[in-house]
């Protein structure tokens, strides 16, 4: 077994909605059976017991060594704990190859899993050990440093139960929730809206006190103090007990507690030191600890924690009771679990040498040795929900707290007996307010109810009605989809939208370039929805980034098939047929908004089974407004786009609205008619997204087949009385509709000049010559300037083909170097000839025609 290449699909694709790892997989005949193989799956099983089946139930062909990559990559990752259940394996056309896909939640999991699956197989092959408890737990431990955090997921899950997207924009847990202008951004538990200057002061433990105590608000008695001798002096002057802390910590990181001596208060001053360059002094305030959270100017959730502790059973040392209690599975290392081990470190060990134990010390039945001071979950502590036993004065307070500071999310501590009464009655107090407080304690609380504190959060950023989203447009199809997409970004131009836009000649975000080159992939889709100022998008999403990556998108509110043909590179990554082109183009259509939109070609029938995946509504459009699909979609009450007497028409039911032909400059008239499918496919789009007809008028108009609007797709140009139309087609369809719709322009000889594409199969570049053969009388040929793979002439030769025979063709010549070649054809124009201009440089080529078009006639 051989694994050819691997990559992560980010996106919904060809598979699956979710995220998964495609595998290609060489297994040698011998390999296609594991049964043929003496041994192995006892081995494998040896090796790896938590396996299970390795073919679905009921699956009646051989497993093959691809089946069982498929089954343990899997499992491996289900026993670390990651919730994935797809995959699949398939046979390709190619032979003794798999594609084998699984599902991820985090990438750098699901490689690593493919590799440790890969491992287990070589191991099982050959009779080697292989430690697969070691690997799980590898796994595991990956995914807890990898994967966001309880509080970051927590409101994750609240987002997406309201349908607003999310990106992680770092691995850690800065993550942007929504698209482009409509895009709010949270890190941890904390809010974008946050000011920077609400969290220095939250980190500033006496000016948070001193603002407090100016807004009403009880705090301790204390200030910063400069050595341990000023520290003394503040302690006796407010009053022992006191606790000495980092003026800007955090997590109860350095805090000591309950000091009454100053050989104590010498001890906790280093510590704190450790933490930062200020140290505070303050009076401790007996009761408990609670943690009171504020999001939004409410109080959400309360919880009251207790320190790291044991319970003496007269038996076990405190290093053993340590390691019975961190068994529990809630407790983990970090953050990624609902509670954190326990660690006998220097600070634990301190408290215990001033009680005058130490590990080995073995507590009496119910004694309660408590490890530290603070009751902070991350360093082993534990909480109880206490939420609805909060004093609306109480809380009120705490409201106070967060908004004195300017926190929007709020974590505020209070000291006191109970949160049954106010603070003033039992002499309580706030000790501390903190930004980006951890959210551990209220979602999975020890003992008492959870609470979902990421719904107000998510509700603070986005409120009710709004999920963060902007129009989406998706655009594929085999010929048309740049020009398409290029016109509807036009028309939500029009509406007044700041429109992004990605194809194959760039990215734009409201008509400015922000990158160039072939953009019809899943980055440059995500790059234009991040755009902070994109109110709109309109993305061609072509067959490579789909096969690649997957979307860079979950879902979209329009999407617009333009047709299936056979020339869109088949033969390549698998895809062999214009049946398995059609599979892959309806990916957009299975990720249609359930309130959106499909909008596909109704005489193309390939196109038509798409409706039947599609999760929205349906448009249909097409020239003959008999068609059959299009007469059972309108009988059923659906949208159609058609053409009658000269007029482009949008009907549902007995409602009809129409636009002239003649009022749409892209379609000249009417006459070209591939241009008009991408215009009814544009209106359609635009239908879908609710814009208005006045405004949908007033954009077909004013977009023009020109070398600016649509470059390289049928750009027409007068050089001298001969019409030159420069385009980019580069299959045989394309070459038929650009046949079709020159045979429609006057024309008394008529050229071509033409390269072809290298990538393309053999077949599909002698197809194109053929065609033209037959239609034009001056054939020029020349070669790319890339020939993407062929060998020098190769394609030339295939195009000489394509034209034996040819029935029209009377000039057939071949020159080296596009700019020469048509240099070639413009000398053999005269006026009322018309020459079609098949360009590979486009913007070179273009700017090359529109520089011969302004010389002077000799």
């Amino acid at each position: 077994m051989q694994i050819l290449r691997s990559r992560a699909l980010r996106g919904p694709n060809l598979w699956t909605r979710s995220t998964a790892m495609e595998t290609i997989v060489h297994c040698e005949p011998s390999e296609h059976d594991i049964a043929t193989i003496a041994g192995f799956e006892d081995r494998l099983r040896a090796r790896f017991p938590a396996i299970g089946p390795l073919a679905p139930q009921g699956a009646e062909q051989p497993v093959s060594l691809a089946h069982v990559l498929e089954t343990a990559t899997r499992q491996l990752q289900a026993q670390a704990g990651c919730s994935v259940t797809f995959s699949r394996t398939h046979e390709t056309v190619e032979t003794d190859t798999y594609q084998v896909v699984v599902e991820y939640t985090e990438e750098e999991v699901g490689r690593k899993a493919v590799d440790e699956a890969t491992a287990l197989i070589r191991a099982a092959l050959d009779d080697h050990p292989y430690d697969a408890a070691a690997t799980v737990a590898e796994l595991r431990e990956l995914d807890q440093d990898v994967r966001m955090g309880p509080s970051t997921r927590n409101i994750i899950d609240a987002a997406q139960a309201r349908g607003i997207p999310f990106k992680r924009l770092t691995s850690g847990s800065l993550v942007q929730l929504g698209w482009g202008a409509r895009a709010r951004r949270v890190q941890a538990a904390e809010l974008d809206m946050t000011s920077a200057v609400a969290e220095s002061i939250a980190q500033d433990k006496d000016l948070t006190k001193r603002l407090l105590h100016a807004a009403g608000v009880p705090v301790p008695l204390g200030r910063p103090v400069s050595d341990v001798d000023d520290a003394w002096a503040l302690a006796q002057e407010v009053g022992l007990p006191v606790v000495v802390k980092p003026q800007d910590g955090n997590q109860g990181k350095g805090v000591t507690v309950n000091i009454t001596t100053r050989e104590q208060l010498a001890a906790a001053y280093a510590t704190a030191l450790e933490y930062s360059g200020e140290v505070m002094v303050e009076r401790f305030l007996p009761g408990h600890d609670f943690r009171l959270l504020v999001v939004g100017g409410q109080l959400v959730a309360a919880a009251r924690r207790e320190p790291p502790q044991v319970l003496g059973d007269g038996e076990h040392t405190i290093r053993e009771l340590v390691d019975i209690v961190n068994q529990d599975p809630r407790r983990g290392s970090g953050h990624g679990t609902a509670l954190t081990k326990i660690r006998l470190d220097d600070i634990a060990l301190a408290r215990l040498s001033n009680e005058g134990l130490s590990p080995a010390s073995v507590p009496a039945q119910g004694q309660r040795i408590v490890l530290r001071h603070n009751a902070n979950l991350s360093t082993g502590g534990s909480a109880t929900d206490v939420t609805d036993d909060v004093h609306p004065e109480i809380a009120a307070r705490a409201v106070d707290a967060a908004q004195t500071i300017g926190l929007h999310i709020c974590g505020v501590d209070v000291i006191c007996e109970s949160m049954l009464k106010p603070l003033e009655e039992q002499g309580g107090g706030i000790v501390e307010v903190n930004a980006a407080p951890g959210l551990r304690m209220h979602l999975s609380p020890s003992y008492g109810k959870p609470r979902n504190v990421g719904v107000p959060m998510i509700d603070a950023l986005f409120p009710p009605g709004e999920d963060g989203r902007i129009p989406v447009v998706a655009v594929t199809g085999t010929n048309g989809k740049t020009t398409t997409t290029r016109l509807i970004a036009h028309l939500c131009s029009a509406h007044g939208w700041t429109t992004a836009m990605t194809n194959t000649d760039g990215v734009y975000v409201g008509g400015h370039q922000i990158d160039s080159g072939d953009c019809s992939g899943p980055k440059s889709a995500r790059n234009a929805l991040a755009h902070p100022d994109t109110e709109a998008a309109v993305l061609e999403c072509a067959r490579g980034g789909i096969l690649r990556e997957g979307l860079g998108f979950d879902q979209c509110q329009v999407a617009v098939v333009t047709n299936i043909g056979a020339g869109d590179h088949l033969g390549l990554n698998y895809i062999t047929t214009v049946e398995d082109v059609a599979v892959l183009k309806r990916v957009i259509v299975q990720n249609v908004a359930p309130t959106g939109y499909a909008v596909l070609n109704a005489a193309d029938a390939h196109c038509v089974p798409m409706a039947h995946v599609c999760p929205g509504k349906v448009i249909f459009f097409a020239h003959d407004r008999h068609h059959p699909a299009m007469v059972t979609h309108r009988a059923q009450g659906g949208r159609v786009v058609y053409v009658d007497e000269g007029r482009i028409v949008a009907a549902e039911g007995s409602w009809r609205e129409s636009i002239a032909l003649r009022d749409i400059p892209l379609t000249h008239g009417g006459v070209i008619g591939f241009q008009v499918d991408n215009a009814m496919a544009a209106v359609g789009a635009a239908w879908g997204l609710g814009l208005p007809w006045d405004t949908v008028r007033r954009g077909l108009a004013s977009f023009e087949s020109s070398a600016d609007a649509v470059p390289g797709r049928f750009n027409v140009m007068d050089y001298h009385g001969a019409t030159i139309i420069a385009d980019y087609g580069h299959n045989p369809d394309a070459i038929r509709a650009l046949v079709q719709a020159t045979q429609a322009m006057p024309g008394k000889r008529r050229a071509v000049v033409i390269s072809g594409a290298g990538d393309r199969r053999d077949q599909d570049i002698s197809e194109q010559t053929e065609i033209l053969g037959s239609s034009f009388d001056d054939v020029i040929l020349y070669q790319d300037a890339c020939q993407r793979g062929r060998a020098d002439g190769e394609v030339l030769a295939l195009l000489h083909k394509g034209l034996q025979g040819a029935r029209r063709a009377s000039y057939i010549t071949e020159i080296h170097g596009e700019f020469i070649a048509i240099d070639h054809a413009l000398q053999r124009l005269q006026a009322g000839d018309l020459c079609l201009v098949l360009v590979d440089q486009v913007q070179e080529s273009l700017a090359h025609l529109q520089q011969r078009c302004k010389e002077p006639h000799l």
